[in-house]
């Protein structure tokens, strides 16, 4: 078994290789091929201001062989006002994280590998925004408005240069130094005109596409702002009901798999919520401090929602003219991403011989469980 952390993915693997296994990935969930449930968060409160939360999210597909669960140990701080509001987290100290997963091979049942899901992270979810700007956005979209300057930007423009080519970036987050910092890298590594703006407003401004990348719990996207034919996305926070209301299609990447047991039904795990909360001590005071998850994750009853399956198949079109107003998100499919990255990272260290050995056998017994 290898331990293969952040170092090693970067050696590996490319944000290319991320969309293409995503969306080979999300094939195999439409055909019956995957499998994956949605995200499940165990929440506890620490004190009057902090949660613990273990995350958990796990796929695999039959026509690949591999499985992954993907795991976080957090704790949550919220803090800010009302509409400035925003999630700090930690493991053990602040700037420290704990996110792994554990790749098995699904014909053997064997441990392959445990993972750092620190880059992998930032790939997966600019990967997903991609696939949705590749199918949603106008052909003709060169200009980027990006509410955020942090790591999932920075991953974000990367994508979106995979499936658009854009010419121009316009970056807006709350701290001068940060967007001005932003700009100047996105300038020096990909060469495009990018400008750090002094307010929200200006990201809109002749914007073929807006991306969210913030660590926001509440309203990011503006409806007020968006012109025709903008492609939206948003990852941390959330589009406004304005927003919402001016999506005239909603693509959606995929759905979780139904449980056998209770098709059909929520209260088996067939939800469309993008994640399933669990919580201790629900009249505890700390939750009136914490906004993060409450609330659905999915779209609205009256949306006109688009599914990847059905654009793949060429049923559905996520676009029908240059005027409408689109907007991509992922779904409940998270557990269905990371079995599909992580066995490339793997499967390439392996062949470079990357990574740290963890004797099989310390995971093995002999007594049956």
């Amino acid at each position: 078994m290898l331990f293969l952390d952040n170092q090693v993915t970067a050696a590996v693997l490319t944000m290319r290789d991320v969309v293409q296994a995503l969306e080979e990935s999300y094939r195999d969930l439409a055909t019956g091929l995957g499998i994956c449930r949605p995200r499940t968060d165990l929440r506890l409160p620490i004190d009057d201001r902090r949660v613990y939360q273990w995350g958990t999210m796990e796929g695999a597909s039959a026509r690949t062989g591999y499985a992954a669960l993907r795991m976080k140990s957090d704790v949550l701080i919220e803090q800010g006002d009302a509409g400035s509001r925003t999630q700090e987290k930690y493991c053990v100290r602040p700037g420290r994280f704990c996110g792994l997963v554990l790749l098995l091979d699904t014909r053997t049942g064997e441990p392959l590998a445990m993972l750092n899901d620190g880059l992998l992270q930032h790939l997966r979810v600019g990967a997903d925004s991609a696939i949705g700007a590749r199918f949603a956005a106008r052909e003709d979209s060169r200009v980027l408005g990006m509410l955020g300057s942090g790591g999932m930007a920075h991953s974000h423009v990367e994508a979106f240069l995979s499936v658009r080519p854009l010419e121009r970036v316009q970056v807006y987050s709350p701290t001068r130094a940060h967007r001005d910092r932003f700009a100047a890298e996105v300038r020096e590594r990909y060469g495009l005109d990018a400008v750090a703006v002094d307010g929200p407003r200006a990201v809109y401004d002749g914007a073929d596409i807006v991306a969210g990348c913030t660590d926001s719990v509440g309203d990011v996207v503006r409806g007020r702002h968006l012109r025709p034919g903008t492609h939206v996305t948003c990852i941390g926070g959330r589009p406004d009901v304005e927003a919402t209301g001016r999506f005239d299609v909603w693509l959606r990447l995929g759905n979780a798999t139904v449980p056998e047991a209770a098709p059909g039904s929520e209260t088996g795990g067939a939800t469309e919520d993008e994640y399933v909360v669990y919580r201790a001590r629900p009249d505890a005071p700390v939750w009136e401090r914490h906004q993060h998850g409450k609330g659905p994750r999915r779209p609205p009853r009256d949306a006109r929602v688009v599914c990847l399956d059905d654009v793949l198949s060429g049923s559905a079109s996520a676009r029908e003219d240059d005027q409408q107003v689109t907007f991509s998100e992922r779904g409940n499919i998270q557990g269905a991403q990371f079995h599909a990255v992580a066995a490339i990272v793997y499967e390439r260290a392996r062949e470079r011989g990357l990574g740290h050995v963890i004797p099989r056998e310390w995971l093995l017994q002999d007594i049956r469980d």
